[in-house]
């Protein structure tokens, strides 16, 4: 595979600065303990709460980190946000870079749960940690200043999986409901493991190596069996009606640009609002990682979808 000739010019810099690595067991707590790359977090344009509320049945306590933006009173719509990191990476923390300002300028609260991660945890201990924090969320809703009629779910890669199955799991439940999904290169199935690999695309950030640790790490088995659960591959799901609108964002060179486009295409036959966006010479999380004008492009069009899901 040879796609660097593919990639945004604006994006490539950043590939010169990072050294391709694919994960294994033997670096995994390494890269768990990897500097961030970000700035530090702007704390005057967010307050932050973290509440330890009740996991799962038997399992242990989670931790939410809610997010308020600051000065603004009231009843506010809400995003619960799912962070990534391949299943087996990532903290809550290293996203509030990120989130401080989406808050301050969308004007909502987040509550972003920090689920246990794999390989040691395997599914379904994280998605029902997600499950759990949404729960304890809508019961609190009103102490928490949330319009419960204005929450959708929000994830990026493994955390796009998460929210999609999440929202899965939110329909077939019955418990509640959530408005929207902002799916953003969703890691959504365990097949493209075992699929032909595509030409271009997987090449940089995240790898097809790595995509099969982090499967391996989540299912506690080899991937791309059909004993999956939807709840752990969104893309098994058999039945996609009845979900929220959706919103779902890739690169073109992002490993999973295939199996979020097959999504964005079944949801749609099955009757749900879908805003898709594949962005040229866009690799795995090159919105974030990057700068350049389609990295901007990329965050303003997820901004302003959640600013009308939000509405």
């Amino acid at each position: 595979m040879d796609s660097l000739h593919l990639v945004d010019p604006t994006l490539r810099p950043l590939l010169d600065m990072l050294p391709r690595i694919s994960l294994t067991d033997d670096i995994l707590q390494a890269m768990r303990d990897r500097p961030s790359m970000f700035p530090p977090a702007d704390e005057s344009l967010a307050t932050l709460e973290i509440h330890t509320v009740p996991g799962p049945a038997g399992a242990p306590d989670i931790d939410l980190h809610v997010f308020r933006p600051v000065g603004v009173t009231g009843v506010l719509p809400c995003i619960y946000h799912i962070h990534g990191g391949g299943y087996v990476m990532g903290k809550v923390s290293d996203y509030d870079p990120l989130v401080r300002p989406l808050i301050a300028d969308l004007q909502c609260i987040m509550v972003s749960v920090e689920y246990r991660l794999a390989p040691e945890t395997n599914f379904p201990g994280p998605i029902e940690d997600c499950y759990a924090g949404l729960a304890w969320t809508i019961a609190h809703a009103k102490e928490l200043g949330i319009d419960p009629t204005r929450l959708g779910v929000m994830g990026q890669s493994a955390g796009g999986g998460y929210a999609a199955a999440l929202a899965l799991m939110v329909r077939d439940r019955g418990e509640y409901a959530l408005a929207f999904q902002h799916l953003i290169y969703p890691m959504l199935d365990d097949r493209t493991c075992t699929a032909s690999p595509h030409p271009y695309a997987g090449e940089f950030i995240w790898t097809a190596q790595s995509n099969r640790f982090g499967w391996s790490s989540l299912l506690g088995h080899a991937p791309g069996g059909d004993d999956v659960s939807p709840y752990a591959a969104p893309a098994k799901a058999t039945d996609l009606g009845n979900l929220p609108r959706t919103y779902i964002a890739t690169g073109a060179l992002d490993l999973f640009v295939d199996e979020d486009i097959d999504y964005a295409t079944r949801l749609i036959r099955a009757g749900v609002p879908v805003e898709l966006h594949v962005y040229p010479g866009g690799y795995h999380a090159f919105d974030v990682f990057a700068d350049g004008p389609v990295s901007q492009q990329a965050r303003r069009d997820s901004h302003e979808a959640l600013r009308r899901a939000l509405a």
